[in-house]
C-alpha cells in the first residue's frame, strides 16, 4: 500500500530540505518523494528543474513501466515529441515510450506517478 501523509506542503520553505539532487544534474535536477508503495515499487514525486536546465546528458529516456505526468510550473521542451510542455500539461506514457531530453524555460515542477508493479518483462 501506498505511504500515506495528511495535508502537507512539499513545495514550502519547510520542505526543502527533503528534496533531493540527482546524480550528475549539478543540483540542477531534484526530487521529492511523495508517496511509494514498498511492497511494489510504485510511486509519486516531484521532480524540479533549475531554470535553463538541459537533461541532454542523460539523453532521452524510457521506463519498462507506465507512468503519468502533469506539469505543475514552468515550461518544458520535450525534443522526443518536439513540444513545449506548460502548467497543466498531463501525459500518460505507456511502458517503452521514450521521452526527452527536457530543457526548462523557467523553473519547472513536474508531478510523476510511476507504476514499476506494471512493468513489462
Amino acid at each position: 500500500m501506498k505511504s500515506t501523509r495528511t495535508y502537507w506542503n512539499p513545495l514550502s520553505p519547510l520542505a526543502a530540505e527533503q528534496w533531493e539532487a540527482i546524480a550528475g544534474s549539478d543540483g540542477k535536477l531534484s526530487q521529492i518523494t511523495i508517496a511509494a508503495d514498498p511492497e511494489t515499487g510504485d510511486y509519486t514525486r516531484l521532480t524540479k528543474f533549475a531554470d535553463g536546465y538541459s537533461t541532454e546528458s542523460f539523453g532521452p529516456k524510457s521506463h519498462d513501466y507506465p507512468e503519468e505526468i502533469f506539469v505543475v510550473s514552468g515550461r518544458l521542451y520535450d525534443r522526443a515529441f518536439q513540444i513545449w510542455l506548460e502548467p497543466g500539461y498531463y501525459a500518460s506514457r505507456p511502458p517503452r515510450e521514450v521521452h526527452g531530453p527536457f530543457k526548462a524555460d523557467g523553473e519547472v515542477i513536474i508531478l510523476e506517478i510511476s507504476y514499476p508493479s506494471q512493468a513489462i518483462k
